[in-house]
């Protein structure tokens, strides 16, 4: 694995699934402790994507290549025939998304040994989270739509089993079902948009399609194709009106909601969108959807914050508010804007995973999460309490950590003096000093003020715990005072392949009093405020949402109930419980298929071809003759039994025909099969309460009599205008040619069967085996003994005693 082979980087793809296979050995030889082991695989990510070998030589590795610009394509051929490849891109996107899910991961899976030490299905849940992890790192990776719609649709099965980890609870299932039905249904759309521009551009490379931004833009296909990515993008990162999903699925234990839902999963749809902006942005259409979804679900997002008492809802509300920040920022495609949104991007999942963490581990030790029975646990919890102030100072944006940065230069890009830019200022401004206020909450009032009592005694948490949350708020100030080095090395690269061009980026933590920190100033005033009236505020807004009553999360629920009492009713419409029914439309619109197009093409012989049977021989005629003695046989039957006895006499008539026009392998078929079905139908016949003779009126007879002579008329017509026309024999030539160099057969029908058709036959095999089982269950059925009731037994007694 030389700096000219592209091994490493497989390997590195690969290291969460391989780990996912182990996982369940691992822990059962080594508990909990089995984390250490499976965070090697995260480990090697980060080591690979910080300094492997790239494939060039005068590369000095990946992190410093990508900081000078380089980009690197990974192809590996799938479908080649159709253009597909398993193919996969690295620049400055994909590197920080990979650093981010890899770095965050190993303290996840560390953090799960902790959290759930001693829990029976620890083993399945950590390959759970290392499958979730290696799909992630493939959307983030993948450069060929078909390959990051397989992945994309992976991490909404693997959510959905986290999620739904606690299957036992009925809160865990609705939610895991929640989230699936939202987000593999945003899925389907963005499919559907990632095939149109694939079959407009004629490639199924983003970064190709990234060299066609006039092509694309200026396409009919624009609009449909802007609106189902939106579509995709929009249901992953929980954007109003589809964000109720994200906070229901707290239901997940905590290693979940710190990892799916600070860092990885939401983040997917914001990626895209980053991924697609030289792509698609900077048209009107984007620069407006954007915007004003990413406001509103800013601003709901950290409204409902403020109303939640649970730490993790408060936590998975702001992020639902941070994702609103997110895509509105991205939706503007002004670089300053963007450069502001590339920080956040990177600040919010240090901050946040850091504060989900410190959440589950006061919940874990304390036994609860709820912040209105909380206070005083800094004595028992000192480095939980330093990581969690760190965090908020972060996520509160104060200098020096890097969420500071992040709330100047978006300040900064966005404060002019036209309408949408005040707008959007005035959303930012008014998002982020609620959440200043739910994120001091978070950290300050579980630590600090009078000691509570709890239902567990709290004490600080194992090694395990606590690592995560105090190296990623570490991280966070870190980045702050290293501003330079942090642009140079990750904000430059993320910007640049965000804005598809190169860009030069020079961040400093102080650059004097601007209107940047005049608004900052009035953030930190208004969530100060906010943070010391929380309870009066939490009461208001409850109360308005009371007076609503309605929101989308229930809306969800309705739209289910009715789905299903549409299938349902629609469902009792067509399946009414008579087999009879069921029989009639489905030969009735098999008449039509067959008769309809002959009338409108015009395609029905004449009676002239039909009445000529001067070319026909005796025996021919004769075989004819048989076959209307069995079908007035059939007719004339005075009982079931008779009528399907009857029926094998036109079977054994065609046979006669195969055998007579040179086909005797056929005849022999259908001599079987003829044979075969007469006796089953009888033996299951004779098992069945039927009625003796013809049960059905007159009208309806005449009824199913129509449809079957309309059936065989329109047949017969297809048959005959099929052999009117000359025949083509290509595909039996290409047979007759092949099947003996490829599949060294003499019999062309049997290298047809066994060999061109063989998942077919496989497929015909495995529907007669089943038919025979059925028909084998159902000869040997036998009528259940129904035991007598009392007054029968006393009729008996009369009898005997009468008898006697």
């Amino acid at each position: 694995m030389g700096p000219d082979s592209p091994a490493g980087f497989y390997l590195a793809l690969a290291a969460p699934f391989i780990a996912a296979a182990i996982a369940p050995f691992a822990h059962k030889w080594l508990g909990h402790r089995a984390a250490w082991l499976l965070a090697l695989a995260p480990a090697f990510i980060v080591l690979h994507f910080l300094g492997y070998m790239v494939p060039t030589e005068t590369a000095d590795g990946i992190l410093p290549s990508v900081a000078e610009g380089g980009r690197y394509l990974f192809a590996l051929p799938w479908v080649p025939s159709l253009g597909i490849g398993a193919d996969f891109y690295v620049d400055g996107l994909a590197h920080t998304f990979a650093l981010l899910i890899s770095g965050i991961g190993f303290f996840i899976v560390l953090y799960a040994g902790g959290y759930l030490k001693g829990h029976e299905h620890l083993g399945r849940f950590f390959s759970f989270i290392l499958l979730f992890m290696g799909s992630m790192l493939g959307v983030v990776l993948a450069d060929d739509v078909i390959t990051l719609f397989v992945y994309w649709e992976l991490t909404s099965i693997t959510s959905f089993l986290l999620i739904g980890f606690n299957h036992k609870a009925e809160r865990s299932r609705r939610a895991a079902i929640q989230a699936l039905i939202v987000t593999a249904g945003g899925g389907l759309a963005l499919l559907a948009g990632l095939l149109l521009m694939a079959a407009y551009t004629g490639t199924f490379s983003l970064s190709e399609m990234a060299t066609m931004t006039p092509l694309i833009k200026g396409s009919v296909l624009y609009v449909p194709i802007l609106l189902l990515v939106l579509g995709g993008a929009f249901t992953k990162s929980a954007q109003f009106p589809f964000h109720f999903w994200l906070p229901n699925a707290m239901e997940a234990p905590t290693p979940v909601s710190a990892y799916l839902h600070s860092a990885t999963m939401v983040k997917a749809g914001v990626y895209l969108l980053m991924r697609l902006n030289p792509t698609l942005g900077d048209t009107v259409l984007w620069s407006t959807i954007l915007p004003i979804f990413g406001c509103v679900t800013l601003l709901v997002g950290a409204l409902l914050a403020l109303r939640q008492t649970d730490l993790k809802l408060m936590l998975a509300y702001t992020t639902v508010a941070s994702l609103g920040l997110l895509v509105a920022l991205t939706g503007t495609s002004d670089e300053a804007i963007i450069k502001g949104a590339a920080l956040y991007l990177v600040a919010h999942a240090l901050f946040k995973a850091a504060l989900f963490m410190v959440a589950g581990t006061i919940d874990h030790e304390a036994g609860t999460r709820d912040l209105t029975k909380l206070g005083g646990l800094r004595a028992a919890m000192p480095i939980t309490a330093a990581a969690a102030l760190l965090a908020a100072l972060s996520m509160g944006g104060l200098p020096p950590f890097i969420g500071f940065l992040a709330k100047e230069y978006m300040y900064k890009g966005a404060a002019y003096p036209d309408l949408q830019s005040i707008l959007l200022t005035t959303s930012l401004v008014l998002s982020n000093a609620m959440m200043f206020a739910a994120g001091f909450a978070v950290a300050l009032r579980p630590f600090y003020g009078e000691k509570k009592e709890t239902p567990k005694s709290a004490h600080e948490g194992p090694l395990m715990l606590w690592a995560g949350p105090v190296t990623l708020a570490t991280l966070s100030l870190i980045g702050g005072v290293l501003a330079a080095t942090t642009g140079d090395i990750i904000i430059q690269p993320l910007l640049s392949a965000i804005l598809g061009e190169d860009v030069s980026v020079h961040l400093h933590l102080w650059e004097g009093f601007n209107i940047a920190v005049a608004l900052s100033l009035v953030t930190i005033a208004i969530g100060t405020t906010l943070y010391l009236l929380l309870d009066r505020v939490r009461g208001v807004i409850a109360g308005v949402l009371d007076f609503i009553g309605w929101g989308p999360d229930k809306g969800f629920d309705q739209a289910l109930a009715g789905l299903v009492s549409i299938c349902y009713g629609l469902t009792r419409r067509i399946q009414f419980g008579r087999m009879e029914g069921y029989m009639t439309i489905t030969f009735a619109l098999v008449a039509v298929t067959f008769i309809v197009p002959l009338t409108i093409y015009g395609e029905w012989p004449s009676l002239a071809e039909l009445a000529d049977i001067s070319d026909a021989t005796f025996y021919e005629l004769a075989v004819v003759f048989i076959a209307l003695v069995g079908i007035a046989a059939v007719l004339t039957a005075s009982n079931r039994l008779t009528a399907i006895v009857s029926l094998g006499i036109q079977g054994f008539a065609v046979a006669l025909i195969f055998m007579l026009f040179g086909a005797p392998d056929l005849s022999f078929t259908q001599f079987m099969v003829e044979t075969l079905s007469v006796v089953i139908l009888a033996l299951v016949m004779t098992r069945m309460a039927l009625f003796k003779r013809d049960h059905r009126s007159f009208w309806q007879s005449m009824m199913d009599g129509a449809i079957a002579i309309a059936c065989g008329v329109g047949l017969t017509g297809l048959l005959l205008s099929v052999l009117s026309h000359p025949f083509d024999g290509r595909l039996s030539e290409f047979f007759a040619e092949h099947s003996y160099p490829i599949a060294q057969g003499r019999n062309i029908v049997n290298v047809i069967i066994v060999d061109y058709r063989g998942l077919d036959t496989l497929g015909e095999i495995g529907v007669v085996l089943i038919a025979g089982l059925a028909i084998l269950a159902l000869v040997r059925l036998k009528p259940k003994p129904t035991k007598p009731s009392k007054a029968d037994e006393a009729a008996q007694q009369v009898t005997r005693e009468a008898a006697e």
